[in-house]
């Protein structure tokens, strides 16, 4: 299924410009080793209980991983990440009508996900390690968001260019496997492989990703950058990322990937008012 409103391209698959109004993507990880909240919702119960509440509070989409991808994360077996995930979707089967995500890098992960209810594969190496995840997602009309992603940084180079190089190669992998425009999201990867003055320049300079004619999707949620910036942990960060969200969303960001999902449908919808100014 499209999990993108099909009001955001025109007859011909081009991108006219916007939802109306900017899509929060509620997080959920089912995961005991998650940078901000490993361990909280690594149960059935608890996990479908967060889901419900977050589908509550205004989520569009819910985003459910179960494998950390943080920096320098312990790689999960394929069966012991299944093992997590489809039991809480299972659950939430019939009990929430809002999009379900599933975060992961597997192609056994994704296509067990998306036999069970899941509709979206969010990828964060763009297809270029796993390029057959492109094959299940399309074989299932899948929605995808394909982030940048780097595997060491590089202070030197430009991070836009070499972004918008990423994801062109992401895109041509996802539409040679049959995934339409009105299927996929591109994510700057806010945290992954740069350095602080490199994710602020791509906030910063975001509406150039507009060129590749897709929605975008920025997930800054209690990153590691604030902290860099302002001291705190990852429980003190919801200003911040409420900052980095709003600042997003004014230089294109259609979809926000957040923990914080009352709080940040509050945020967007005051500056998406402030967009129609």
């Amino acid at each position: 299924m499209d999990f993108l409103d099909q009001q955001f391209f025109d007859e011909n698959g081009r991108r006219m410009g916007g939802y109306g109004r900017t899509l929060v993507m509620g997080i959920l990880n089912v995961t005991p080793d998650s940078f901000s909240d490993g361990g909280r919702f690594d149960s059935v119960e608890r996990a479908v209980h967060h889901a419900l509440l977050m589908a509550g509070e205004g989520a569009d989409i819910l985003d459910i991983g179960a494998e950390s991808t943080r920096p320098g994360h312990e790689v999960v077996p394929v069966d012991v990440e299944i093992a997590r995930l489809v039991p809480v979707l299972e659950a939430l089967k019939g009990q929430i009508k809002c999009p379900i995500s599933v975060d992961t890098t597997k192609f056994e992960v994704a296509r067990a996900a998306l036999e069970v209810g899941a509709s979206i594969v969010n990828d964060v190496w763009g297809f270029h390690k796993y390029p057959a995840l492109a094959e299940i997602a399309a074989s299932h009309q899948a929605g995808v968001v394909l982030m940048h992603n780097r595997a060491s940084i590089d202070p030197a180079i430009d991070i836009m260019d070499d972004m918008l190089r990423f994801l062109d190669i992401s895109l041509g992998i996802a539409m040679k496997a049959g995934i339409p425009l009105s299927r996929i999201a591109l994510d700057p990867g806010i945290g992954f492989g740069k350095t602080l003055e490199q994710n602020l320049q791509s906030i910063a300079h975001l509406e150039k990703l507009q060129v590749l004619g897709c929605p975008i999707l920025v997930g800054a949620s209690r990153k590691s950058m604030i902290g860099k910036i302002i001291d705190s942990t990852t429980d003190e960060r919801l200003p911040g990322t409420l900052a980095l969200h709003t600042a997003s969303i004014l230089r294109g960001a259609d979809i926000i990937r957040v923990h914080d999902v009352k709080e940040a449908v509050q945020a967007a919808r005051v500056t998406d008012r402030l967009k129609e100014i």
